[in-house]
């Protein structure tokens, strides 16, 4: 059923609350709890059974700057440099007063989900996330998506906030500005109900899942794997759209050049920031593995076949051991072993002179012998050594990354540049910080605007509910 505005003259509305989130994800748990910390009555609608949603299928981990989870360990951040970070990778495309706001917002963020919810973190500081110039990545002791799910709803539930599952939204309800009323659900078995609202938060992510949005927006990604949450089709962009709301730099979008196929397990990074490299069906690299995994998804699917092996060693496989994502790919047997190259290159089914020359290659590259002709530094880490490990993966779509227009409130804005009065987005929802292309995404970037745009509409949304009241 397709998303649609009507009207909001005479209709009747079964249920009111003050703040209504569309979307049980990172972002609306997010909402929904600071909403409800301020004092507004606070409803949660979600499409599935269960809240999952892309941020359960994703690491888990937010970047964030200056919290006292860094101090502990010593590292030196503040939000300008994070910012500076964001802006380095977008090539500067990305709304200044977005980034601006997202990073400021951040740190206080998980600081409060701390101290008020109970959510523990972790800073991630054995490697450094490519485009990140000090460790800033958070998790949860999980160390996955699903575990940061759980805690926000096991959060959630601590606050009384209802979540009511199994309800497509189907209809919003609005006056001739804009303003929004309430909307309709409908239940599996086709019964309606329509709940009225004070102010409403989309945090129902972007259109990764409806592939003809994919086709017109991201014409790389459109035969891509999609890694995401199938039930994101666009909804929160379309139903702004109706309403007159500004969109920006909808190719922008999360790629991901590390999947294991056929496995559609998701291999860490890390492998190839410590130290691991990937090649092509014939033994031979084709990229700079450090530039970022988003955009070495359209790299590996450039390749033939659109598949690519990640080759490493002992030393990093024992790395990957520390993320659950790996310890289930090793367990399903994605990851090859050998102990010597020829050996490696036999499993893999790739030509093994070629793969030897690729690795010594490699070590003269890390020892200055000669430059590496993609411009990867290899002095950083120790050469590759005996036993070898490999994976054979692609490129896949994760999220979008283009969106609503956002102001720093996280109220949605008109093509006019007026905003919409009670209307808020955050995360998949709002055009994001990572500019028009693939390219321009920096590690975190996802949950980095999921987290703080829905800290700062849940914050926003209640403040609009108390003054309209």
């Amino acid at each position: 059923m397709s998303p649609r505005i009507a009207p909001a003259a005479n209709v009747a509305f079964e249920t009111r609350c003050d703040v209504l989130v569309i979307g049980a994800g990172a972002c609306g748990l997010v909402a929904a709890l600071r909403a409800a910390d301020a004092g507004a009555d606070v409803i949660v609608v979600e499409r599935d059974h269960s809240p999952t949603g892309s941020t359960s299928m994703s690491s888990g981990f937010i970047p964030a700057a200056a919290t006292r989870f860094q101090a502990a360990l010593g590292i030196v951040d503040s939000a300008e440099r994070f910012s500076a970070d964001i802006q380095r990778k977008a090539g500067n495309e990305a709304d200044p007063a977005i980034v601006a706001a997202v990073t400021r917002e951040i740190g206080p963020t998980l600081e409060w989900l701390a101290d008020s919810h109970g959510l523990d973190w972790l800073v991630l500081d054995d490697f450094l996330y490519p485009g990140h110039s000090v460790h800033r990545m958070h998790a949860v002791p999980e160390k996955t998506g699903a575990g940061l799910m759980a805690r926000l709803l096991a959060a959630a539930e601590a606050a009384a906030i209802p979540i009511v599952t199994d309800a497509h939204v189907t209809t919003l309800f609005a006056e001739p500005d804009g303003t929004v009323a309430g909307l309709e659900i409908v239940r599996p078995d086709g019964g309606a109900e329509r709940i009225g609202c004070g102010a409403l938060v989309l945090a129902c992510n972007g259109y990764g899942g409806n592939r003809d949005l994919v086709r017109q927006y991201i014409p790389v990604m459109a035969d891509a794997p999609y890694y995401g949450h199938p039930g994101n089709k666009g909804d929160a962009v379309l139903w702004g759209e109706a309403l007159g709301a500004a969109t920006r730099h909808l190719g922008a979008c999360q790629g991901h050049g590390s999947l294991a196929h056929p496995h559609g397990v998701l291999i860490t990074w890390a492998l190839m920031m410590e130290g691991g490299i990937q090649v092509n069906v014939d033994g031979a690299r084709f990229s700079n593995e450090h530039q970022g995994y988003s955009e070495q998804a359209t790299r590996v699917l450039e390749q033939p076949g659109g598949i690519a092996w990640d080759v490493y060693d002992g030393r990093l496989h024992e790395l990957g051991l520390a993320f659950p994502d790996y310890r289930d790919a090793d367990s399903a047997g994605a990851i090859l072993s050998a102990d010597t190259v020829a050996g490696l290159a036999a499993l893999m089914k790739v030509p093994a002179e070629a793969l030897e020359n690729t690795l010594a290659d490699v070590e003269r590259f890390r020892r200055g012998a000669q430059p590496d002709p993609f411009g990867r530094d290899f002095s950083r880490q120790p050469g590759l050594k005996p036993p070898y490990h490999a994976v054979r993966v692609t490129g896949a779509l994760f999220h979008t990354q283009g969106g609503l227009v956002v102001d720093g409130s996280a109220r949605v804005r008109k093509n006019d540049g007026t905003p919409i009065a009670n209307l808020f987005a955050g995360g998949g929802a709002a055009c994001g910080v990572s500019g028009s292309r693939i390219e321009g995404y920096l590690s975190g970037n996802g949950l980095l605007t999921a987290v703080a745009l829905g800290s700062i509409a849940g914050r926003a949304a209640a403040d609009r509910v108390r003054g309209a009241s």
